[in-house]
């Protein structure tokens, strides 16, 4: 702790940085930034610009500051974006010793993070998230990437941030179904690393969404801490020791969601498709044998309790099937799951038979075991 209410996490590794947590952190931008930088982009989502004002008075008394507005959810992960950033930065001059500063949710904090790794092949990047899922999913780790036709996150890059600053009180201005939306990732954790999350949640699902108490910090905390933990055994997903997924397992959950996200053309919140993935394979764990009844149940008792969504038949096996095949983690006409042998315990499943998806499929949409 550095202070009343405030906590550094530290991420190690080769570029190492600081994950301050509390409320009313604007001021610590300067120190993250540096001495060396000049010029900041301030890349935010266009509707918070009223929010941004405290962030952006802190950046303009040090430095040249150059705001552009960014369109709202995954409309602004496109490369058309991308590119008029880029246009933007080569008209204000930037080199390689200015810098970026995402504002917003995830979907700003993948398209900034990825405008900050491919202009002049890397400039330095804080990310300063104001919803949930940002908080303990996009600004940490270093992913970036914006979305095309066929699919979500397929192009994109590893770029650690120079430092994240997640002000907590941003959740005070966040709607109520963001930040349920949110808990999608937050309840992952749990399964996938922390019970503590899942025991927290379960036994205060009210004190669990409150951002004015003292249980939606802990978690936001554990939910990052997880993360940490992961990126740094395994940084650019290339796999765990023991036999642990590694970076892999913060996919439990996302091929079948990333999937739901395509088919409802990204209308639906992240953090609720995630909420329907992760029942979903918790189904196909226990239909291939990995996952005990009472764990599997669990899933939709704890996503649900928060008020996420636990079932989907928005669209047909076959069309979700076809757009699990792209997804990221499929290694040529194999599909791979993270899957839990049980709480804690991830393991790859790979090519699952498409009996075992279709039975899942079918107790998601609704359908009787």
């Amino acid at each position: 702790m550095s202070g009343v209410g405030e906590s550094v996490l530290h991420v190690g590794g080769a570029s190492p940085y600081d994950v301050v947590v509390g409320r009313g952190i604007a001021d610590r931008l300067p120190g993250v930034l540096g001495d060396d930088v000049q010029r900041v982009a301030f890349l935010h989502a266009a509707e918070l610009t009223e929010l941004a004002e405290p962030v952006l008075t802190v950046l303009r008394e040090r430095y040249d500051v150059l705001a552009l507005g960014l369109p709202s959810g995954e409309e602004t992960k496109a490369a058309e974006v991308a590119f008029q950033c880029w246009e933007a930065l080569g008209d204000a001059g930037f080199t390689r010793s200015d810098a970026v500063v995402t504002f917003g949710g995830g979907a700003t904090t993948d398209l900034g993070g990825f405008v900050a790794a491919t202009w002049l092949r890397g400039v330095r990047v804080v990310h300063v998230p104001t919803t949930l899922l940002a908080m303990v999913d996009a600004a940490v780790g270093g992913k970036t990437g914006i979305n095309t036709g066929a699919g979500k996150n397929l192009v994109g890059s590893f770029h650690e941030p120079a430092g994240v600053l997640v002000d907590l009180d941003t959740l005070l201005t966040l709607p109520r179904e963001e930040l349920v939306a949110g808990m999608g990732e937050v309840v992952k954790c749990g399964f996938i690393a922390d019970p503590v999350i899942l025991d927290l949640v379960e036994s205060d699902p009210v004190a669990a969404t409150d951002p004015h108490g003292a249980v939606l910090p802990e978690l936001v905390e554990r939910a990052i801490r997880v993360k940490i933990d992961v990126v740094v055994a395994d940084l650019k997903e290339t796999g765990g020791a023991s036999g642990h997924p590694g970076r892999e397992v913060l996919n439990y959950g996302h091929t079948m969601a990333h999937a739901i996200e395509r088919a409802e053309h990204y209308r639906v919140r992240h953090g609720e498709a995630v909420a329907i993935g992760c029942c979903y394979v918790a189904e196909l764990a226990r239909l291939t044998g990995h996952l005990d009844d009472a764990t599997a149940d669990r899933h939709a008792a704890a996503f649900g309790a928060v008020g996420l969504p636990t079932s989907y038949s928005g669209a047909g096996f076959d069309d979700l099937h076809a757009a699990m095949r792209v997804d990221k983690k499929a290694r040529g006409n194999t599909l791979r799951f993270i899957v839990l042998d049980h709480i804690a315990r991830p393991v790859v499943l790979a090519g699952p038979s498409e009996e075992h998806l279709r039975a899942a499929y079918d107790v998601m949409a609704g359908g009787a075991r």
